[in-house]
């Protein structure tokens, strides 16, 4: 199985960066489920993508409905503490499913996957 290790940089919402990237990662997962696995690292102010009930307008991409349905779909999903840390977000609550990590299992993602995306 090839390991998939998607990072995302950039705030959720603003550019669609961080919405082109979940679309990379649920079309991987839908159309290879049995070829791929997905990883998701959110770093930088993409660290914001994890926190639970951002509105968004009617009719508009929600992060936090695309990232549950990675995670449901066997997506791993962690959120750099450092970043979170520099941005005064450490305490907050995630989304269900994605967890605090740091650059060390950021490095071992790194090492351990066959491919590596960056939006």
């Amino acid at each position: 199985m090839q390991k998939i290790l998607i990072i995302i940089n950039d705030a959720p919402y603003g550019t669609e960066k961080a919405f082109n990237a979940l679309r990379m990662a649920m079309t991987l997962q839908k159309e290879h489920s049995e070829e791929v696995e997905v990883k998701i690292f959110l770093l930088a102010d993409a660290v914001f993508c994890g926190i639970p009930g951002q509105k968004t307008p009617t009719g508009y991409y929600n992060l936090e409905r695309m990232l549950k349905l990675v995670i449901r779909s066997g997506g791993e999903v962690k959120s750099c503490g450092g970043c979170c840390e520099a941005r005064g977000i450490t305490g907050m609550e995630f989304i269900e499913g994605v967890k605090l990590s740091n650059m060390k299992e950021f490095a071992r993602w790194m090492v351990e996957c066959d491919k590596v995306l960056t939006f």
